[in-house]
């Protein structure tokens, strides 16, 4: 069984009315006679070559897919967002282009719809089976038994289901593949930054969390990036000397510590930020430091980013554009 979907489910009335699913990428053209998937890639590559490999790799295999890959008599699955109806119908059709139709729907397949499930009779397993970003994909065995026992009007349990519990953990289990996922395409974000930029973004973190910030000028800076204080000329106290690395690939090692540590002052307190993170040798000088040090890697950076991005100016969210998600708590 598959999922097909175009723009969000917003097409979802007129796949039933007009009997068929569809997708967009028109300037492709048609894709009769090209059986291969490759080669469909290949054209995508063509017609838009600002695409990133990796988009066109996946406009190329969905649409390789209505076109080749299902076979009549395949069962196909729609969602009406607005109504949260999945329809549920077989493939009657082989593949056509229409060029004169809507943009989003010009490679169509021809469907018989047969039935439909409410979102709501399903479980919390087989609902978070049937999210993804993707317009056409293959759903799981389980969850075709599930929609299958629906449609049958048959009392469909699995342990899952049966248990809120477990669905309960199923679902916190998405939220923390979800957050794993995203700190680490934040962290790919900050690695792409320049050195100015790391050192601007550094300062950006200290300034929302109520310090005032001088970041020094490029060139000898005798061991300091930025001076974060309650007054921002470093005269009260805390006065924070911050160091900034940005080596991604580069772990600091003890003898930059030192070096760092042997131009501070008693009441200083230090912050040694490195994106190519700590050795041993380096975390052992931190814990001797006669001063307090704080050693953060990517890691912790990013943590700070993610706690602290509300309260930072615009020009510090500039650099790291981030877009919040709301979950169900």
């Amino acid at each position: 069984m598959w999922i097909v979907r175009c723009d969000g489910g917003q097409l979802a009335e007129a796949f039933i009315d007009q009997q068929m699913v569809a997708l967009g990428w028109r300037d492709v053209g048609s894709l009769k006679g090209i059986d291969a998937r490759d080669k469909i890639i290949a054209r995508v590559k063509e017609v838009w070559p600002e695409y990133k490999p990796m988009k066109a790799v996946i406009a190329g295999s969905q649409l390789n897919k209505l076109a080749n890959v299902m076979k009549i008599g395949d069962r196909v699955m729609t969602y009406d967002p607005s109504k949260r109806i999945y329809h549920i119908g077989k493939i009657a059709g082989e593949y056509e282009f229409c060029p004169a139709e809507d943009e989003r729907k010009v490679h169509r397949r021809k469907v018989k719809w047969e039935g439909q499930v409410d979102r709501d009779s399903l479980s919390v397993p087989t609902k978070n089976s049937l999210g993804s970003t993707l317009s056409v994909f293959e759903l799981s065995p389980a969850a075709v038994s599930e929609i299958d026992a629906v449609l049958k009007g048959i009392p469909f349990k699995t342990p899952e289901a049966e248990n809120t519990l477990e669905a309960d953990v199923d679902t916190k289990n998405l939220l923390e593949d979800l957050k794993a996922k995203a700190t680490e395409f934040i962290k790919d974000k900050v690695v792409a930054l320049d050195w100015e930029e790391m050192q601007e973004l550094v300062a950006g973190i200290l300034r929302a969390m109520g310090y005032k910030t001088r970041i020094s000028p490029q060139g000898a800076d005798r061991g300091k990036d930025i001076v974060a204080s309650p007054d921002g000329l470093g005269l009260e106290q805390p006065r924070i000397v911050v160091e900034v690395k940005h080596r991604p690939n580069q772990q600091m090692g003890s003898q930059e510590i030192r070096s760092f540590l042997g131009g501070r002052h008693k009441d200083d307190k230090g912050l040694y930020v490195s994106t190519g993170g700590f050795s041993k040798d380096a975390k052992y000088e931190a814990d001797r430091a006669s001063i307090p040090l704080t050693l953060m890697d990517i890691g912790d950076l990013v943590e700070l980013i993610i706690e602290y991005y509300e309260k930072m100016d615009m020009d510090t969210r500039s650099l790291l554009p981030l877009t919040k998600i709301f979950w169900p708590s």
